[in-house]
This record gives C-alpha cells, structure tokens and sequence, in this order.
C-alpha cells in the first residue's frame, strides 16, 4: 500500500549484528515461532497521551531469526491498556495494527475508548511497533533527506534523463538500505511479524487473541487466521488488502483508484466555487489542477513546491475526507492569491525531512520488497505505468517511484502465503465502496475466502480504513460484535452483508463552518490523527 511518510524513533541497527554460530533448530512451520518469550517487564510510557489513559509499556524480546531462537535478538516495543470491566465481562487481548507495512502502532492501544458501549473496556488494547517500526530495536532509517527533498525531478519519466534520475535515485536509497539495515531486511516480511504476533500472544499468557487491522494490517489478520486459525477469537479488518494482488498488481489498482477518487474530490470544490472559485465544475477544477502542475515544472512555488510536491499534497484528497477542505483552502490561496505558504505547510507537515524521518517508508519496502519477487525486469515496470498512467494519470508515476527501490532491494524474498479462511471463525470485514488504498474488490475477495465472514459496507464512500469515526451503523455493528460476538446475517452472493453511510463529505459553507464553531466541532475526524500510519 502506498502510503504518506511519517516520523518515527530511529534507533539504528546496531554494530555487529551477525547471527550467532548456535546450530540451527528444525524449521519452524511459516509464522510459527516455536519459541516461548520471556515475559515483558511493564512501565510507564514515554507517550503522553498514552500515560494519560494510565498504559503500560515495555519491550518483548524476539528472535531475529524465528528459525534460531538462540541467535540475535531484537526487541519489539509495546503498550498496553488494561480492560476496565468487571473480571465477568474480561474478553481477552485486542491486538491491534495501524497498517502500513512500516506504521507504528504503539499508540493504537487507545482505540478500545472509540468503540460504543463501552465495549472496548472489556478487552486489553495491544499496541506495538512491529519489528524495524518506531521505537523498535533496531528501528530502520536509510536516509530522510533524500526522499522527501523539495522540488525533486519530475515524476513522470517524459524523458529519458528524468528516468534515469529517478531510476538512480531509487537505487540510491535501496543501497542506503542495505548498508543500514543489513541482517535485518531479510527478516520483516509478514511471516516475521505474524511470528512476532504469536510471541506477544504467548508472552501475555493469552490462549487467543483478538484483533484489529486497518489496511495492511486487515493482511496479518488474513494470514494469522490462515495459519492460526485456533488462535483467532475475533478479528475486524478494516480496508482490506486482496490476497491475489500482493504487491505489485495492488499498486498498479491503486493507480486506477486513486485517479477516480482525485475526480470525487476536484466535483466536490466544484460544488462549493462560492467559497473557493476554483471552477464551477469537476473538469474545470481538474483543468485547474493540472495547469498549476505543469506550471510548477517552470517556476516552483517559492523555489521548492515542484510538480512533485504538488501531487503528493493532493494525494491525502484521494485517501480521505478529513483533509479535503484544507487542501482546497491551500489550492485556492495559490491559485487565486499567489500565496504557497499553505501548499508548503501542508507538504512540511505530511512529508517530514530529516535524519529519522524516513523509518515508516523504509520498512514499508523492507516488507514489501521481499514479501514476495517484484519484477527485476524494468522495461515490465514501464510498459505497465506508461499504459495505466493513459488513463489515469494522477497517482500512477508518483507510485511506481514510490515502490522502484524494489527493483534493486537487498533481502531474502519469500513467497506470500496462500490465504485461506475455512477453518478462521466469524469476522467483520469493513470497507467503503470506493477506498482507494485497498480497492472494494479485495474486500470481496477476503468475503469469499473467509466463509464465515460479513462484509459492512460504507456505500459510496472514499475513505480508507475509517471505521470508528462517528458513523453509528458501522461503529455499533463493531461493538456488537466485540460485545458477544454477533454479526449480520451473511447474504448469498458476491456482495456486502450490510450496507451503511459512508462518512460524510465536509460542508465548507459559512453557515456550516458556523454551526461546526458553534458545537465545538469542524472536523468529521472523532479518532485521534492516526491516518497517516495506514
């Protein structure tokens, strides 16, 4: 999944990290660790809303190489809140992913406060920084100044010295990845932390666990309940991942997605012109769009908003809702006033530079990249791009640069398992119509893999993984189902089992804007900005 950065604890792959020389054991089956983890010896946390909610944190010690447990270890931060229900209703461990891959999750223990009812108190919320992630030891970090510099070379490849810049450069970072990562990229794909997932079960002394995932990580609750599916006792997966598409096919779906939604977005502005005169209509907006771009080919925004820039602003648009009145208030000051000072600070704020900053995009290829092969072949990579960008430009050059380091990746490759959810017991899949991070027909695909499970659908909408935010059909369904279990009735067919609003599209009207002042509110976003991490 293509996803924006985000900062992270970089605490560097320490010196010296060669496997040790003790015989290897047998082979453990795929994500079955065999190994029984020393408890995790629980304090206080360094995250402030995190100590506010009275969380517990520590650092469970794993292998390196769940195939020699008496090997390197590294050490997997995690935090915990404790159920707050009588002992009666105690429901077990929720553990919980924020997606990615590369998403630190240490904070996501405060989700259970989000689910209605009440529920959420009768479980113990699980957050963690899978393994490279946060303030995970060692923590990844390649280089954060180069990927996300101002006014880098044009995206799309209209001539051959832009593609070899961009093909230098993505080789570039991949050997900074290599230098810095060493033994370590050979160990993170998602079999790792499905082991990984097992060791934090077995250290909290649970029989099963439960679960929540938001994009990737409606994946690792794919493949855990394909491998442990006695292990599984509930599990919502929310924007889910197709199993047939693991990753090089679900970027080029991306592209097609995400160009649909950029068209959502720009009939939206159109809809309020009164307050952003951008243009009465979705193709006047997208002219707009794509006017400024080339213009910022010639003359970046004060120097440093290139073409580049530009398109990575907009791509939050395409992710969600939260952010669309924002980017059209920042689009609007640029093209009506000439003032970038809102574009910059919109792009300083989803794309920080700096040493460190790099940790959540450096482990999301890490995974990625040796999940399964790419293609090694880049003429593939072009003929693919150049024929999905024809139809839908927006995103599509943007990603495949995103993911191009995979073309020269360091690590051992693996192969995806086969996702399989026969023996799995009832679960809530839940995704919007048009996600475009995770497209609807993957939720459809997991439906029918998964025969015991039901699909909530948000009808029309365009936000990805946004499930408790507000919306009581979607979020009491979830609690329903935390509670004791009951989900919708399962209909025939390759469709959704329930079907319910999507969240809303923001009203930037002065009379809306008012009422939102007025109540306290202007946001749609009830959770915590987690958004970035998915």
């Amino acid at each position: 999944m293509r996803r924006l950065l985000t900062a992270a604890v970089v605490i560097g792959l320490a010196a010296g990290g060669a496997v040790a020389s003790a015989p290897a054991q047998a082979t453990p089956a795929r994500g079955e660790s065999g190994y029984t983890p020393a408890p995790i010896a629980w304090g206080t946390c360094e995250s402030p809303g995190l100590q506010r909610r009275g969380a517990q944190c520590g650092m469970l010690t794993v292998p390196l190489d769940y195939r020699r447990p008496r090997g390197t270890k590294i050490k997997l931060a995690v935090s915990r809140i404790l159920h707050k229900s009588p002992a009666a209703d105690y429901q077990g461990i929720m553990l919980t992913n924020p997606g990615g891959p590369g998403g630190s999750g240490l904070t996501l223990s405060v989700l259970g406060e989000y689910v209605p009812d009440n529920v959420g108190s009768e479980y113990d919320w699980i957050g963690f920084d899978p393994r490279g992630v946060g303030s995970s030891e060692p923590s990844l970090s390649c280089d954060g100044n180069l990927t996300t510099q101002y006014n880098r070379p044009y995206y799309v490849p209209v001539t051959r010295s832009l593609e070899k810049q961009w093909l230098a450069r993505s080789k570039q970072y991949a050997q900074a990845c290599a230098k810095a990562g060493g033994e370590l990229l050979d160990h993170v794909k998602t079999t790792d932390t499905i082991a990984d997932m097992e060791s934090i079960r077995k250290a909290l002394g649970a029989k099963q666990l439960n679960f929540y995932g938001f994009s990737y990580g409606t994946y690792l609750g794919q493949v855990y309940s394909t491998l442990h599916p006695e292990r599984v006792r509930r599990m919502v997966l929310d924007g889910n991942v197709d199993p047939r598409d693991v990753w090089y096919k679900a970027n080029l779906a991306q592209d097609v997605a995400f160009d649909k939604n950029i068209n959502t977005y720009f009939a939206w502005v159109a809809r309020y012109d009164s307050v952003y005169h951008l243009g009465t209509t979705g193709s006047a907006v997208k002219k707009k769009y794509y006017a400024t771009l080339q213009q910022l080919r010639k003359a970046p925004a004060g120097g440093v908003i290139g073409p580049d820039e530009w398109t990575d602003i907009f791509t939050s648009a395409a992710y969600y809702i939260f952010d669309w009145t924002t980017i059209a208030e920042a689009f609007a000051a640029y093209v009506n006033d000439g003032d970038y000072a809102p574009v910059k600070a919109l792009y300083d704020g989803g794309y920080p530079q700096g040493p460190g900053t790099d940790n959540g995009y450096a482990m999301y290829l890490a995974t990625q990249c040796t999940d399964v092969q790419w293609p090694k072949n880049w003429s593939k990579w072009q003929r693919d791009n150049w024929r999905t960008y024809s139809q839908h430009p927006f995103l599509t050059w943007s990603n495949a640069w995103f993911n191009a380091p995979c073309v020269f990746w360091k690590g051992d490759v693996g192969t995806p398992v086969n996702v399989n959810g026969q023996k799995a017991p009832p679960i809530l899949l839940i995704s919007e119509t048009n996600d475009a991070a995770t497209p609807y027909a993957g939720s459809l695909e997991v439906r029918k893999r998964f025969p015991r499970s039901v699909l909530l659908e948000g009808v029309g909408g365009t936000t990805h993984s946004g499930s408790l935010n507000g919306i009581a059909c979607t979020d009491n369904a979830i609690a329903a189902y935390l509670s004791d279990g009951t989900l919708p009735a399962r209909v025939r067919g390759n469709r959704s089992d329930k079907q319910c609003d999507p969240l809303p599209q923001p009203d930037p009207t002065a009379a809306a804007a008012k009422s939102a002042s007025a109540s306290g509110g202007g946001s749609n976003r009830v959770l915590p900005d987690l958004s970035v991490l998915r």
